[in-house]
């Protein structure tokens, strides 16, 4: 034995086993033998570099396998690798192989993963857009936390660091993300590209680390904006310029579901007809919803730019959808301008919380009751499902041109007493 091979800790060589104690005081250059019969020691380098190292026989030659450096790889994990590699020897497997074909292989990222589950997966969406929506949700929240980290790095914290900023405020959408993440990271571990358990599992994982969806304190209703303050709010929102404050005049004039408006395409819209008729699988109840369309939303139709090849409405920076988050931004702009200032802002009359897009349809809704729409109109407007099953199987309207009207009127909350339309 060497000088260097000598310098074993003296209770590690009477123990005949490592601690992590041991390893963590470990300074002194040389080499720290676990025992256990797996081959397993610490090597410390002059310079301070630890790494583990296991000693193999194969074929009747003896190699050394690096396994990681600690705290990275800890004496546990250490010996679970030697200990996967004496299985695989004995059943006539290569543990060095392995390693040199692991190396081979390009690193694979979560957002290059997404990427590749979507093409793997297409056929299991129902259709382009579906696919579309699926990765805008990992786009907007996922990528810009975990996008650039290499699958195996990924844990629990990591996925807690993209949920937990929106858990309680967007638990529905958290909770399809999560969803969504685990399934990424399932495919990428039976793929090979990564090992160990799922860090964005629910039960037994994240369902102790994060409150139950059904348990978190639901705020009510998306907080609205006040209708005395529908005039200003919209003198505002229409000084600013982009794409994010159309889509957003839009979705106030038509009473919209932000997603249904994000997701708009010309092919949907007849502008002689004055209509937008969203497909049903764009629809929250699945079923096609006509839209009668005001002059003012004609209006902000007219104004938006066309690109070429691009069949969104209302398209992002790069091409495709606007994203969830573009609406809700500007808003909360809008809100910290006032805010800033030291002043109330659009906030919701009953919460006192700022408004929020989809709170413009409770606007819409407060406004038609003060102005005594009548109720089958109104929830026809918002695309609601309007009475039981058997009168919904006899009504043979959807009352379009009575619709036509009543959004012609709401748009003229928005804009001052004799301005035109």
């Amino acid at each position: 034995m060497s000088e260097f091979d000598s310098k074993v800790l003296p209770k590690a060589r009477a123990a005949n086993r490592l601690t992590a104690a041991m390893v963590r005081n470990a300074s002194l250059p040389g080499k720290y033998f676990d025992g256990g019969g797996l081959g397993l020691f610490l090597r410390v380098e002059k310079n301070g570099t630890r790494f583990w190292v296991q000693r193999i026989t194969i074929n009747r030659k003896r190699h050394e396998l690096g396994l990681g450096s600690p705290p990275v790889v800890t004496l546990a994990m250490a010996r679970d690798a030697a200990m996967d590699n004496k299985r695989m020897i004995r059943s006539g497997g290569d543990p060095l192989a392995q390693k040199a074909k692991r190396k081979t292989r390009p690193t694979m990222t979560f957002a290059r993963a997404v990427e590749t589950y979507l093409e793997a997966k297409t056929a299991e969406f129902r259709n382009d857009k579906h696919r579309k929506q699926w990765y805008a949700t990992l786009n907007t929240y996922a990528l810009p936390v975990i996008g650039d980290m290499r699958l195996e790095d990924i844990g629990a914290r990591d996925v807690l660091r993209v949920l937990e900023p929106i858990w309680t405020t967007k638990t529905e959408t958290a909770s399809r993300l999560r969803g969504r993440i685990e399934a990424v990271l399932s495919w990428a571990t039976v793929a090979g590209h990564r090992k160990g358990d799922n860090p964005a599992r629910w039960k037994g994982n994240l369902s102790e680390l994060l409150a139950k969806p059904s348990k978190v304190r639901k705020g009510g209703n998306h907080a609205a904006l006040a209708l005395k303050d529908a005039q200003r709010w919209w003198t505002d929102l229409t000084a600013r310029e982009g794409m994010a404050s159309y889509a957003l005049q839009f979705v106030a004039l038509t009473a919209a579901r932000s997603g249904e408006v994000r997701g708009m395409t010309w092919s949907e819209v007849d502008l002689k007809s004055k209509l937008w008729t969203v497909p049903a699988a764009r629809m929250k109840a699945g079923k096609e919803h006509r839209v009668p369309l005001s002059k003012l939303a004609l209006a902000v139709l007219q104004k938006l730019p066309r690109l070429e090849g691009e069949e969104s409405v209302f398209f992002a920076p790069k091409g495709g959808a606007l994203s969830d988050m573009a609406l809700s931004a500007l808003m909360r702009r809008m809100q910290n301008t006032y805010e800033a200032a030291g002043e109330d802002g659009y906030v919701d009359a009953r919460s006192g919380r700022p408004a929020v897009p989809h709170g413009l349809r409770s606007t819409f809704r407060d406004w038609a009751a003060e102005a005594g729409v009548d109720h089958q109109l109104a929830e026809m407007a918002l695309a609601h499902t309007v009475g039981s099953e058997v009168e919904r199987a006899y009504r043979r309207t959807d009352l379009l041109e009575r619709r036509r009207d009543l959004m012609e009127n709401w748009a003229k909350v928005f804009v001052q007493s004799g301005n035109k339309l």
